[in-house]
């Protein structure tokens, strides 16, 4: 066992415990997969990275670090937290960028630039690859949610490294209001994204389950005074996370779905967590290259050491 540089950031919020907490090992050489696998297990966070210099291939074509990226039960090739969450821990503990303004990070789905967009962090979203989901399939995963076909007014599979079922609801009380059978969609093996334009407070079906349920029909005004555009949750069964905080790589992946077939602008921001008490705010925008990027803040919440 080896002392590493370990920090723990918040990302996606510029107040500590309100975003989508990250485990970063900031030396992750000569550990194994085994090694990587049974700590990101141990933090029990959705993901923990483990920074190692970039391969010759990748340091010839820009890149400034490699990550490898681990749920507690898989590794990832690529997440959006992760990403911004590791470029904030690396350049606080001294990592010096080649171009000014710009990182390269290189990771499973290869490499990933960063840049500094409005005094935060943003990275490009992944290309991403999206058709119509099996009809099949869809029932069964609307009926783990407890949803009705007809509150849903557009469905797709998303790939931009990480697979997302993606679901647009009529509105934000339903998205909140969502008790999913976990079970089954992890028998399933189906990560689900579900999001909602921001509105005024709708008339539509609203779930009274429980107390939380019936806590979010109760605060609806204030949530229709919410200054960002999207609600958003991510449920990640099998990979061992019922719900994700905040989740950048499905947050970018909706973006380009919803961007293209005119379901939300070119530019705005997203709030996901609030089901967790969280507050995590995700800035989306789409450039006239038609890139979209993806940024947030990140906040340093514990620096040390770990013996690993």
């Amino acid at each position: 066992m080896k002392v590493r540089a370990f920090q723990q950031v918040d990302v996606f919020t510029d107040t500590a415990f309100r975003g989508n907490p990250l485990a970063v090992v900031l030396d992750g050489s000569g550990l194994s997969d085994t090694q990587m696998q049974a700590f990101a297990g141990w933090t029990q966070l959705s993901e923990t990275t483990f920074v190692l210099p970039p391969t010759p291939e990748g340091a010839a074509d820009g890149a400034d670090y490699r990550v490898r990226i681990f749920t507690p039960g898989m590794e990832l090739p690529f997440a959006g937290h992760p990403t911004l969450g590791t470029a904030h821990a690396w350049l606080n503990a001294g990592g010096q960028p080649r171009q000014n303004g710009q990182l390269v990070q290189e990771c499973g789905v290869g490499l990933v630039t960063l840049k500094s967009l409005e005094g935060r962090w943003a990275f490009a979203a992944p290309p991403l690859q999206r058709e119509t989901p099996d009809a099949d399939l869809l029932a069964d995963v609307l009926a783990a949610l407890g949803l009705q076909a007809d509150e849903v007014l557009a469905a797709q599979n998303l790939n931009n490294g990480p697979h997302w079922l993606g679901l647009c609801l009529a509105d934000v009380e339903t998205v909140l209001a969502l008790q999913p059978d976990h079970a089954a969609l992890k028998r399933l093996n189906t990560k689900v994204g579900v999001a909602a334009r921001r509105a005024a407070p709708a008339t539509g079906l609203i779930r009274r389950a429980n107390r939380e349920a019936r806590a979010f029909a109760q605060e609806r005004s204030s949530l229709a005074q919410d200054p960002t555009d999207l609600e958003v949750r991510a449920f990640a069964a099998p990979v061992g996370i019922a719900e994700d905080p905040v989740t950048g790589s499905l947050n970018a992946s909706l973006a380009q779905w919803l961007m293209a077939e005119g379901h939300m602008p070119n530019a705005y921001s997203a709030r996901q967590g609030t089901a967790l008490g969280r507050a995590g705010q995700v800035f989306l925008s789409r450039d006239a290259q038609g890139q979209v990027w993806v940024g947030g803040d990140v906040i340093g919440c514990i620096s040390g050491q770990v013996m690993l």
